[in-house]
């Protein structure tokens, strides 16, 4: 735990009490915070109270005795309205922050400031979140790794010399974090999300790129330049001083890290230093992963790793579950768990990653559906629908691809591998890649990809 001196003796309101919540009370409290916490679900406030958490109905505090607000990611602070605590905090003149606000200055109040790498992104924050710490971890490094990917932020061990924060932050994260200040901020890349809390593509994308403003004096800013919005951040944080490395899977950098075939080339004013081969890692297949590969390698570059270190921690990462997770191989096909594919954006890197693909798709879906995946239809050898999204896909796929109103995950991993087995294709690949979210029918995408490789696990060896 972080204990959260930089409040001690001061009143604080905390709302919202689920996972980091709770460690953000149990931070604050330790830190000799007076806590009154609360939240809109009774159950959740009797489970802090059992825990020996001060609970009270914020509603009818005195708000003018706090000195703060800490907020709950998941809490809305601007859209599609303000919570209610949030409006009562604005009335008095109350401060609204977050965990990984507490974190930043309780890093600011160390003897030796520990390193702190940041990352964020529309996709691929948690793989390259997740693979940064192995590579550091590679290198001999004291690795703490959480936030909006693992433990929460202030359930971490305490800041000391030599450590290393890596600190996956969504962008309701970094709206509760002015002071953000990491000493390697990572942005990977922008497309529409999230814009129900934010209101519009600007503000989403205003949010993200205060997490590369706020890079301390003397850090690296990580940047991926093959959208619109992050190469324009990139513009602004180089014209504000900032040293910026751009990375790009779609073209050749002079400065910077790309991908070159299946490569990843770094290059310093025009010239090529090194290169890193990715042919044959499984676990960083396609170019989205490619994309997560070259974030990390100049993050860890950035914090001091040698680039034949990195190359070796490349090799070994494990990946993540329900991102391009290679569940089983039954004969010649593999069976691909991409839960994690939430929007049509993440959904097209899986599409890139195969050939022949038995794509399962469905789910509650997002604005736009698949029709921005039309030009990867030619890889799809067939469909299996599920969910609310079911009959949308179907009239988008229209006679492009043929497709099969399954309904739901079991009929359609039982069909989808039938057809691949018997395809006659050298490499046949049933993709769970659903390109919607999961609320139909499961909690979350971890649920949907643990169903999914329940059921690929329990096909019969023929």
């Amino acid at each position: 735990m972080i204990p959260v001196s930089s409040l001690k003796d001061r009143a604080v309101a905390l709302f919202g009490l689920g996972g980091s919540g709770l460690a953000t009370a149990r931070a604050l409290l330790a830190g000799g915070a007076a806590v009154t916490a609360w939240d809109d679900s009774p159950a959740s406030v009797e489970k802090a109270a059992a825990e020996g958490i001060p609970t009270g109905d914020l509603s009818a505090a005195d708000w003018s005795g706090f000195a703060a607000l800490v907020l709950a990611p998941g809490v809305p602070l601007t859209h599609p309205e303000p919570h209610w605590t949030v409006r009562r905090a604005q009335e008095a003149g109350v401060e609204i922050i977050g965990d990984i606000e507490l974190f930043c200055r309780e890093r600011r109040r160390a003897v030796r400031r520990p390193a702190f790498a940041a990352i964020t992104g529309t996709n691929g924050k948690s793989t390259t979140t997740a693979l940064l710490a192995h590579l550091l971890k590679v290198g001999g490094r004291d690795v703490q790794i959480g936030g909006n990917f693992g433990p929460a932020i202030l359930g971490l061990e305490p800041p000391k010399a030599g450590r290393v924060y890596v600190i996956e932050c969504s962008s309701y994260q970094i709206d509760l974090a002015p002071s953000l200040d990491p000493a390697v901020g990572l942005l990977l890349n922008l497309s529409p999300d999230h814009i129900d809390r934010h209101g519009s593509m600007e503000n989403y994308a205003a949010v993200k790129e205060r997490l590369i403003a706020g890079v301390e004096a003397g850090g690296t800013a990580v940047v991926g330049v093959d959208d619109e919005w992050s190469c324009a951040v990139a513009e602004r944080a180089e014209a504000a001083g900032k040293n910026v490395v751009r990375i790009s899977v779609r073209e050749a950098l002079d400065d910077g890290v790309f991908l070159d075939g299946t490569d990843l080339a770094v290059a310093e004013k025009g010239v090529r230093v090194f290169t890193l081969k990715l042919a044959g890692i499984g676990s960083l297949r396609g170019a989205h992963n490619a994309q997560n590969a070259a974030a990390a390698f100049a993050a860890a570059r950035a914090l001091g790793l040698a680039p034949e270190v990195i190359a070796a921690g490349m090799a070994s990462f494990p990946g993540l579950a329900h991102r391009m997770e290679q569940v089983r191989t039954l004969g010649k096909v593999l069976f691909v768990n991409d839960s994690k594919a939430t929007n049509a954006d993440a959904a097209e890197r899986a599409l890139t990653s195969f050939d022949d693909i038995f794509w399962i798709a469905g789910g509650k879906p997002k604005e736009g559906g698949i029709e921005p995946l039309r030009p990867f239809f030619p890889r799809v050898r067939k469909a299996y629908l599920i969910g609310v999204a079911a009959e949308a896909f179907a009239g988008t796929l229209g006679e492009a691809v043929p497709f099969e109103m399954c309904g739901t995950l079991d009929i359609a991993v039982a069909r989808a591998g039938d057809d691949a087995a018997s395809s006659g294709l050298a490499h046949p690949v049933v993709l769970l890649s659903p390109a919607c979210a999961s609320f139909d029918q499961y909690r979350n995408f971890e649920v949907r990809g643990d169903a999914f490789r329940d059921l690929v696990n329990a096909l019969p060896v023929v």
